[in-house]
């Protein structure tokens, strides 16, 4: 018999020595070497990308798509690739053009539009526990649609709250029952960026604060809404980047279920 060999490219080459030198330096597991490369096949090689399909493994939620920068081509081949391993593909900061390639390939792929998500739910995940999302102004709104489709995607259920900024400060007022009742809350502010630690100051569970671009010139395109949710007075408020409702959605739902598993285990 004749053994014929595959040829091995130095990528794969370099792939698998940093892949073994995890698994001797304790990185990485056995199990998880062994199921990375039981299922590394290279029919999904793209010469643009390196794809993560043991993303889910590490943290909760697979790989997810950052179109910003990708030809609609890139992203609508990145998308089929993720489909063929993950249940659910989700990609940020979409065009409509982008959109169209993706569901050319994958016909059910549903685009948020306010959110500028692309998501296909193959495997939906149940959703547990309670994260709140609170934009400010209507103009915050988009920000907030990108944290809380994420938040769903990623499995939490979600509760909205728009166009409750501390300019009509009764409107926060009015759903701090909601508020207290979530594990986490989400707040999308622009302008001053003061709602994040006025909703501390209302609740005991952690706040993470979104500052949005929005605003007039001297907010410096988010920069000054930023500063404030840094230099909030209320404690438990964490602050990610400029306009990051993705980012925002990460933590928050890291926090959302470490309080479902916390609840499970006490119940």
């Amino acid at each position: 018999m004749v053994e014929t060999r595959i040829p091995v490219t130095n990528d794969e080459r370099s792939t698998l020595a940093r892949l073994l030198q995890s698994v001797r330096d304790g990185a990485v597991s056995i199990d998880e070497a062994s199921a990375y490369l039981g299922g590394h096949v290279r029919d999904d090689a793209l010469d643009y990308a390196e794809l993560d399909h043991l993303r889910a493994e590490r943290t909760g939620f697979a790989e997810v798509i950052f179109a910003e920068g990708k030809t609609p081509r890139q992203v609508a081949e990145i998308a089929v690739a993720l489909c063929a391993r993950a249940g659910t593909v989700m990609a940020t900061r979409v065009t409509r053009e982008q959109f169209d390639a993706v569901q050319r390939e994958l016909p059910h792929a549903i685009f948020h539009a306010d959110a500028r998500i692309i998501a296909l739910e193959r495997e939906p995940q149940a959703r547990v526990g309670l994260a709140c999302v609170v934009s400010a102004g209507t103009a915050d709104r988009a920000v907030g649609s990108e944290a809380a489709v994420a938040l769903d995607l990623m499995g939490n259920n979600v509760a909205r709250l728009d166009d409750v900024g501390v300019a009509g400060l009764h409107r926060v007022l009015g759903h701090i029952g909601a508020l207290r009742q979530a594990n986490v809350v989400v707040a999308v502010a622009g302008m001053d960026g003061a709602l994040p630690g006025v909703i501390a100051g209302l609740t005991d569970k952690p706040v993470i604060a979104v500052p949005t671009s929005v605003g007039y010139g001297a907010s410096f395109g988010g920069l000054a809404a930023l500063l404030t949710m840094l230099n909030a007075c209320a404690g438990g408020v964490a602050v990610v980047n400029i306009d990051n409702g993705f980012g925002a959605a990460c933590a928050a739902s890291r926090i959302n279920r470490v309080a479902v598993r916390a609840a499970e285990r006490h119940a």
